[in-house]
């Protein structure tokens, strides 16, 4: 076998990580990915050869050369589609050319998923949950978790090992040298690991509640995105059970744009009111900081108001783009309101109100306008509404 500066990295006693490194993907799904990602694929090691997941295409040479400097890539056995999105399954197709003989192991669905995506012939076995597939002296047992986050998702267990191959599921995007999560900083995998949720998984937040217990047993997690899991495998369960369940804090959200500082004005006095009754407040201007931020913020967040300015009788664009992209992840159990200020017409607080109602937030009194400049009166208006919002979320959110 050719050396190469790509190596593989050893998980458990026959598990090997093969995966690749993007540093530089800073989008994902309208998410921003500001620190990368990786694409991880792993290799089982037994009598047989099995590839557990593939990565993006163009990290196809990257993945070959990782697992040439175990074996060679022509003695691969088995592949295992969790997942086929296109990061998972994007080189399979090249995989399934070099080595013809290898059997696709995945779900009905990931079969017909992969077949909408690629022309594949290949021999091919079909798992569902309870599935126990031999690997050549190794079991894998298969756990259907569908819309987790696609309808082909599914987990796998390797017995004995007990890693635990949880594609998307425990991921983050997080570009690192470092494998294993306890090489990194506890605050920012938390911090990366909520991100994720909140951008990816909090649509499926009853469905992944229900699959938590299968994760209890692992001794690894093996995600499809950023470190393995090997220590704090409690904390991280509690706190996908936290974000799962929506146990919100005493914190709102501000989210907001504006033209010519009226707006702005208008949210600084409204966080004004809302902090002075001890509730946590995170004013955020559109355009400054990304939807997936805010996104972030919510996801144990009890409030979240909008704020905007009339651009041509519409809300502004960022503050659009926001609630659209909300309206994809389905927050629940917020509290909230809307605010602006505007020239001749007032169109754009009903359009949020609208918005918002969609979204099944609780509505706290009517929209908060004002015309062109907030004066003092308006801004004491607004501090008022800010401790009006306040006292809301101290009444639902226990102390």
């Amino acid at each position: 076998m050719n050396p190469s500066h790509f190596q593989a990295v050893k998980v458990s006693d026959r598990v090997f990580w093969v995966g690749a490194i993007d540093w530089n993907l800073r989008d994902f799904h309208g998410y921003l990915t500001s620190r990368g990602t990786t694409y991880n694929a792993y290799l089982i090691v037994t009598d047989k050869i099995t590839l557990v997941d593939t990565v993006k295409r163009p990290f196809l040479d990257e993945m070959l050369a990782r697992v040439r400097s175990v074996v060679d890539p022509s003695r691969i056995d088995y592949v295992v589609s969790h997942h086929a999105e296109l990061d998972h399954s994007g080189s399979l197709p090249d995989v399934l050319r070099l080595v013809p003989k290898a059997k696709v192991i995945t779900s009905k669905a990931g079969w017909t998923t992969l077949g909408a995506h690629f022309d594949l012939e290949a021999p091919v076995e079909l798992v569902g949950t309870g599935s126990a597939v031999d690997v050549g002296g190794a079991s894998l047992t298969f756990h259907e978790t569908r819309m987790i986050h696609w309808p082909e998702s599914m987990f796998s267990m390797l017995d004995g090992d007990g890693v635990l191959f949880s594609q998307d599921g425990f991921g983050m995007h997080l570009a690192s040298h470092e494998r294993f999560n306890d090489q990194l900083p506890a605050e920012l995998l938390r911090y990366e690991a909520a991100k994720y949720f909140a951008n990816i998984l909090m649509p499926m937040s009853d469905l992944l509640a229900r699959h938590l217990g299968k994760a209890r047993d692992a001794r690894i997690i093996a995600p499809d995105h950023g470190p393995i899991w090997r220590s704090g495998i409690d904390g991280l369960l509690t706190d996908y059970e936290t974000w799962a369940t929506r146990r919100a804090r005493r914190k709102l959200v501000i989210a907001y744009d504006t033209m010519w500082q009226s707006t702005a004005a208008m949210a600084r006095a409204i966080a004004e009111g809302a902090a002075d009754l001890g509730v946590e407040v995170v004013p955020m201007r559109l355009g400054t900081a990304h939807r997936s931020d805010v996104v972030t913020e919510l996801l144990d967040a009890a409030g979240l108001l909008i704020g905007t300015p009339n651009l041509n009788g519409q809300m502004y664009p960022t503050v659009a783009d926001l609630l659209t992209y909300l309206k994809g992840l389905k927050p629940r159990g917020l509290v909230g309101g809307a605010f602006g200020s505007y020239g001749w017409s007032p169109a754009v607080g009903p359009q949020i109100v609208a918005a918002l109602q969609e979204l099944k937030v609780d509505l706290v009194g009517e929209p908060l306008l004002t015309k062109f400049v907030p004066r003092n009166d308006s801004l004491i208006a607004c501090r008022a509404y800010g401790e009006q919002v306040a006292r809301k979320i101290l009444e639902v959110v226990p102390g």
